[in-house]
């Protein structure tokens, strides 16, 4: 196959050769001929020695998303190849799992592309106009590799209009009708496949949900801010919390929520409050003069969604961080922990920890650090190409 070559300046190569994904304009020396958005083309450094090849996109400031490091055609096959190969890290790492991301772009080899799976419904996201060109493609792998019930497009992503693409939304093979049932950690979960946040559910927290449900006392009451489908909430009713808040702003989410603890029978343990999650902590924390509040949980789970997706936005979010661990910090028992979590990039997990010592120290509350979490496994890391990594969070327990 013939393809047009890019050219990278001098000193650009060595990221790449290290495993970043991207290159962008500033990187470019010269392309040997035209490319049109979208195109496949091959990457050699300014000494022309082959790179890689990758999807070409002027209108991106992801000039070039490097696919492979050999020439290769990128043809059904290769995505079949590329989706087997994701499935057999999931099935290594989350051997049990019947739900979760089956590729997660860059970190497999896949930039461009998130797939998710259900069960038996698939659904997928495309943010790179080279995999936009090749949909049919990985609408036909996913077809061999998986015999999927239905796939669902959900191609939402604010991204799509920085590659010039307009959304893409909707069923693409065979047919959902209302929520789609599934398992996490052996709990059900009804989920909206068609309307709910991302592609349905936040599958990066599977392993998390049972981690924190691992500190979870018989007896204990829980408070889950920002609770979503209730992920963390069921767990910690699974695992004894003899009463769990849960709190949202979205009725459809308490809804959900609500709905999916009745169907673990444990709706007797559970209450869903939709609420604005600062409103609420805020009015709970509220105390008149000479008033002092009496600590109501013995765990506090705080996972909000990001807080901000630019750099120029982490100073404020940083503000909401330190609000939220003041106030679920008033309303923890001494001994109770705290789980918290941040789902944003653009803060680091130094960043993220210096925000909850602040409250800590504002509140005069000495924390012990009982756990560290990342992204799910299904969730990977390529640690050359630090955006694939942005789940982090703390449990602490508040000693005094």
């Amino acid at each position: 196959m013939s393809l047009t070559t890019v050219l990278l300046r001098p000193g650009e190569a060595d990221r790449i050769v290290a495993g970043h994904l991207w290159i962008y304009e500033g990187a470019i020396l010269r392309l040997t001929g035209p490319a049109n958005d979208g195109d496949l083309v091959q990457i050699k450094d300014h000494r022309q020695r082959l790179l890689g090849i990758g999807f070409y996109n002027s209108k991106s400031k992801i000039r070039v998303r490097v696919i492979d490091s050999e020439r290769t055609d990128i043809d059904v096959l290769f995505f079949e190849e590329r989706l087997r190969s994701a499935l057999a890290v999931r099935q290594r790492h989350m051997p049990t799992a019947s739900s979760f991301r089956v590729v997660n772009a860059e970190s497999d080899l896949l930039t461009g592309l998130i797939l998710d799976k259900y069960e038996d419904v698939f659904v997928m996201q495309i943010s790179s106009l080279g995999m936009e060109k090749r949909k049919h493609h990985i609408v036909e792998a996913i077809k061999r590799v998986f015999s999927p019930r239905a796939i669902v497009e959900r191609s939402e992503s604010s991204f799509r209009k920085f590659e010039g693409m307009e959304e893409s939304n909707g069923v693409i093979h065979g047919t959902i009708e209302g929520p789609v049932g599934i398992k996490l950690n052996g709990l059900k979960f009804d989920v909206d496949i068609a309307g709910g946040h991302k592609t349905g559910l936040y599958l990066d927290q599977q392993v998390n949900y049972q981690k924190v449900a691992n500190l979870v006392r018989k007896g204990d009451t829980v408070l889950d801010c920002f609770s979503f489908l209730g992920g963390f909430s069921l767990h910690a009713a699974r695992a004894g919390a003899k009463n769990v808040v849960g709190v949202d702003q979205s009725a459809d989410a308490t809804g959900f929520a609500a709905a999916n603890a009745k169907a673990n029978k444990l709706d007797s343990q559970c209450t869903f409050e939709t609420a604005n999650a600062f409103d609420w902590l805020k009015a709970r924390t509220h105390t008149g003069p000479h008033e002092k509040l009496i600590p109501q949980f013995d765990v506090v789970v705080l996972d909000p969604p990001s807080f901000t997706r630019t750099r120029s936005a982490v100073e404020g979010a940083m503000r909401g961080y330190k609000e939220i661990h003041v106030r679920g910090l008033k309303l923890l028992k001494p001994g109770g922990v705290l789980a918290t979590f941040c789902c944003s990039h653009h803060v680091g997990t130094q960043l993220f920890l210096d925000s909850v010592l602040s409250a800590a120290f504002d509140q005069r509350k000495l924390l012990r650090r009982v756990d560290i979490y990342a992204q799910s496994p299904d969730h990977p890391v390529l640690p050359s190409m630090p955006e694939t990594e942005y789940l982090k969070g703390f449990a602490f327990e508040l000693m005094r």
